[in-house]
């Protein structure tokens, strides 16, 4: 076998491996608890991480609404990408103008367990897949399970357990509907927003969501029970 073949065989090996860890590794997640890249990069450099995994039935109900609500109104409907949101972005760049993301929750769970965090097309391309993949493998209750578990809410802490200590002193499942859109409103830009002491821009968001929950109806059955 020439020298050529053997890097050729290899390389298909390796990509074979990398196309299917992902997948392996989500049916893992379906029972074991993950750590996202960024707390792996953290860990790697020695750097402070709080995260105190609690289960979806231990984060307060207002959370759970407060996020989706902030953060994928159609998570429940979705398959994992709100097609309608990506293809009014796509327009947005075709005409010269710089899209805001239509990144849902499962996305973003994608991105946090499998991706690097800086903004790139090749990224979000990314994503796509894994976000199918992720909504084909694990339920709705799982995928958001493991994204309240891995978000960032500040500087090495992530989860909503470790975030709730840390800026309010009790437990996530204590959280007040209050707290919760303050929490849900830090995720876009989690180490420059204080949920314990907000900005006024910070508050006004929160106070938004919270009208927003109040007002949203039944988007929420598929994590949480109706009444």
């Amino acid at each position: 076998m020439t020298y050529r073949r053997r890097v050729t065989r290899w390389l298909i090996r390796l990509l074979v491996l990398a196309a299917a860890l992902p997948v392996v590794l989500t049916v893992l997640y379906s029972v074991v608890p993950p750590v996202s890249t960024l707390m792996l990069a953290r860990y790697a450099q020695g750097l402070w991480v709080d995260r105190q995994w609690q289960p979806l039935d231990q984060i307060s109900p207002h959370l759970v609404r407060s996020v989706i609500t902030s953060e994928d109104s159609t998570f429940c409907s979705n398959d994992g990408i709100d097609w309608a949101a990506l293809e009014q972005q796509i327009a947005i760049l075709q005409e010269g103008e710089t899209p805001r993301g239509a990144s849902t929750l499962t996305m973003q769970t994608a991105k946090n367990l499998f991706l690097w965090g800086d903004r790139s097309y090749v990224r979000k391309g990314l994503e796509l897949p894994l976000a199918l993949m992720l909504d084909a493998i694990l339920t709705k209750k799982r995928v958001l399970e493991i994204y309240l578990n891995i978000a960032e809410w500040g500087e090495g802490i992530f989860g909503a357990e470790a975030a709730a200590q840390a800026w309010f002193g009790k437990p996530a499942s204590q959280l007040t509907r209050v707290e919760a859109a303050r929490l849900a409103t830090a995720l876009p830009n989690p180490r420059a927003r204080n949920p314990a002491s907000p900005s006024a821009g910070h508050s006004r968001l929160a106070a938004t969501n919270l009208q927003r929950v109040a007002a949203a109806g039944p988007l929420f059955g598929c994590v949480l029970p109706s009444g």
